[in-house]
């Protein structure tokens, strides 16, 4: 490997409380090789998302492997990329960029990142019916991921309904029209009594913005629900879900695998996935129980 030093960055706005450049430089450590994770967050340097495309010319002009790419960005990249792997294509989103030889390509590895999460934490569930509250980035790779585990339908839940039309359009063309429905918040209720999972993909729920995105009152005993967010790791969704008996998965394998894959990619070895689990555990569950963070941005997935 020489001398050479992998610089890669995560784009976005509220990151600094990320657990993505602890997750990679740890492992390049291990590994032994020279990595260098630059936070780029849009509010300090005055760039807006819809402006993405010189933060790309300029990372790659500096000799930057890559960038992950986080809210509110991973649509705004999509056309700036030169080519798009099957799963950024069929969502939408891209959360990582690698800068090539032969151009710009861009990935979403949240989609492995949830279905690992689902594999290892959620084994036996039945997928069948379910429901997604938010179709942004997060949003459009859950549902991606329950369609791959077989559900027979994903109802998409988003205060932006053109927003969630547009997504379903996507899902739609590539696991049937007949499998993905969009549904109003004031539908919430009626769609959850004929689920059978639950998925939370919004930020509500972040250390930054507590609470929940509707009653607690709606859950039911034989709902499974699962979470984005990982800081705070147990949100206020999962403790009421937890209360009356859901089985609940939080985000934190999902913060794992996703940066096990950009690892990958960006540098071309394949990192220890479960020396990174044990990182994240060490290094971020103890902090999910202190007041201390309470008042920190956050962004999911990244």
């Amino acid at each position: 490997m020489g001398d050479e030093c992998f610089v890669v960055g995560l784009v976005g706005v509220g990151i600094d409380t990320s657990a993505t450049p602890s997750l990679h430089e740890a492992e390049a450590d291990a590994i032994g090789i020279r990595y260098a994770y630059q936070l780029i967050d849009l509010d300090e340097i005055d760039v807006e998302p819809e402006n993405i495309i010189e933060l790309l010319r300029a990372a790659r002009r500096m000799g930057f492997r890559g960038l992950n790419i986080t809210h509110p960005c991973k649509r705004h990249v999509v056309p700036y990329v030169d080519e798009l792997s099957p799963e950024a294509e069929a969502t939408g989103a891209v959360n990582t960029v690698v800068f090539g030889d032969g151009g710009t390509f861009g990935h979403n590895t949240d989609v492995l990142g949830f279905r690992r999460g689902m594999e290892t934490g959620l084994p036996d569930v039945r997928p069948d019916k379910v429901i997604v509250i938010g179709a942004g980035g997060a949003g459009a790779a859950v549902a991606y991921v329950a369609l791959q585990l077989g559900a027979s339908r994903v109802t998409l839940i988003d205060i932006d309904e053109c927003r969630a039309d547009e997504l379903a359009t996507r899902l739609g063309h590539t696991f049937g029209d007949e499998r993905v429905c969009v549904g109003g918040p004031e539908q919430l209720a009626d769609h959850l009594d004929v689920s059978t999972g639950l998925i939370h993909a919004t930020p509500i729920g972040m250390a930054a913005h507590p609470g929940m995105a509707f009653s607690p009152d709606l859950l039911r005993r034989n709902l499974w629900v699962a979470e984005v967010v990982y800081r705070p790791l147990e949100t206020e969704l999962l403790r009421q879900a937890r209360e009356i008996g859901c089985r609940t998965l939080d985000g934190g394998a999902m913060a794992v695998f996703q940066a096990v894959e950009a690892f990958s990619l960006f540098t071309g070895i394949q990192p220890d996935a479960t020396r990174m689990l044990r990182h994240f555990d060490q290094s971020f569950r103890p902090m999910d129980v202190s007041d201390d963070d309470r008042d920190l941005p956050v962004a999911t997935g990244l």
